[in-house]
């Protein structure tokens, strides 16, 4: 059975995760709130119901956890819910402990990218670099059926869905960009979205912090642990952890700061992954590392008053990343940001904080609830006559470039490091 992590800790302090689910009142305040339920109306699919679930798993009152699998697969964990709710039940914690509880260990396809990104990140690199050339030579398209198959349906849904292939991943990038000096001003955390599948993401974040911070220096980092944690290998997501905790007191106590929002929470999040007593010392640890940690939206934000205004190209929205709003609770900081930069062109848009049914690996495992949440995303975008929608999380531009393309395709989405540093470079120079 896959570790279950027993405690958690919440808004009223630390947890047993059956304590947590006791938390619920069973108001209904949060199914508003929640897209998944709105999309659906099913209470098997409210944040309600799902505490209700786990709960009844904890007491083993359901003879096959397995029951209750669709409904726990089905929550975004965007934790709008949370949000929403006045007890502030940790309902997306609660849900991936059920899910654990119910599935038993990861997919072997997780823990076998997860292992290469703890033991041998360059053998992950190489195969990217290949599965990139072929994506861009059409080869990989012939591969669906068979990934399809095999059992692999969500590979060939990436496949499909999923339009980069960077040949030049941002480590082949950072030899440039650090050829102006590194300083210690900050450390630069690459997630693994920037870091392999948007590299110019990454590469603005270098750009946009030299120029309103100063010089900086890449963490050399690995993977946060998101991606095992949130699948169902709890221990692997702890030997990562570690492993960036042991890296970043290594280099100093500037702030690190990573660029996608899902990550950022995580690693803010450290702390949870080390409340069992042997665990003591790593804990107060990884409190000090969180501590340390910034969303590049924060920064942004804090340096809002020297960023220039951009280029007018019509008008500029902002999509809350979840994982910033809900998860770090970060509303006004973009917003500051991406004001500054798009002046009279910056519309708010409706329902900004909902999530755009993105979710990690979501959109590919749960395609049409997954689509019926983006078409009212990309419908409240074209209800302001949006042209950029700006957004901080790789997920949602996973999700949010597919959405455009299909439903509106006058517009375009960009990460909030590639509209900040378009602003700063229109007016100062590359």
């Amino acid at each position: 059975m896959a570790e279950i992590l027993g405690r958690l800790l919440t808004d009223l302090g630390e947890r047993s995760d059956y304590d947590a689910a006791s938390q619920c009142s069973r108001c209904g305040y949060c199914e508003q709130a929640c897209p998944t339920y709105v999309a659906t109306g099913r209470e098997s699919q409210s944040p309600r119901g799902r505490s209700q679930l786990v709960r009844l798993i904890l007491e083993g009152k359901l003879s096959d956890p397995k029951a209750a699998e669709e409904a726990l697969s089905t929550c975004l964990l965007c934790g709008a819910c949370t949000t929403a709710c006045y007890a502030k039940v940790a309902v997306p914690d609660l849900v991936l402990e059920g899910r654990r509880r119910a599935r038993g260990d990861a997919h072997w396809l997780v823990r076998a990218a997860s292992g290469l990104l703890v033991s041998r990140p360059a053998v992950l690199r190489l195969l990217l670099r290949a599965g990139f050339l072929l994506k861009r030579l059409g080869v990989s398209r012939l591969a669906r059926p068979l990934l399809r198959l095999i059992g692999l349906p969500v590979l060939a849904a990436m496949d499909e869905h999923v339009e980069e292939a960077p040949l030049r991943l941002l480590d082949d990038r950072l030899p440039a960009l650090r050829r102006a000096g590194e300083g210690d001003a900050w450390r630069y955390f690459a997630a693994c979205g920037p870091r392999y599948l948007f590299p110019r993401v990454g590469a603005a974040t270098w750009r946009a912090l030299t120029h309103l911070r100063g010089k900086g220096r890449f963490m050399e980092n690995r993977c946060c642990g998101l991606l095992a944690h949130n699948y169902g290998d709890v221990a692997r997501a702890r030997e990562l952890a570690k492993l960036n905790i042991e890296r970043a007191e290594a280099t100093g106590d500037a702030p690190v700061v990573g660029d996608c929002s899902s990550c950022v929470a995580f690693l803010k999040s450290y702390p949870q992954l080390f409340l069992a007593p042997s665990e003591a010392p790593w804990r107060a640890r990884a409190e000090k590392f969180s501590a340390r940690v910034r969303d590049v939206v924060e920064a942004y934000g804090e340096d809002s008053p020297a960023l220039p205004l951009a280029a007018a190209q019509g008008r500029v929205v902002y999509h809350d990343s979840c994982r910033a709003l809900n998860g770090q609770g970060l509303k006004e900081e973009p917003r500051r940001a991406v004001r500054a930069a798009a002046g009279a062109d910056y519309r708010e848009m409706p329902e900004s904080g909902v999530c755009c049914g993105g979710a990690g690996a979501f959109e590919f495992v749960h395609g049409e609830l997954s689509d019926d949440i983006l078409r009212r995303k990309v419908g409240n975008a074209a209800s302001v006559q949006a042209r950029t929608l700006v957004t901080s999380s790789t997920s949602c531009l996973i999700q949010l470039a597919r959405g455009l393309k299909m439903y509106y395709p006058d517009a375009r989405v960009l990460h909030i490091s590639e509209y900040v540093a378009a602003a700063i470079e229109d007016r100062h120079g590359a």
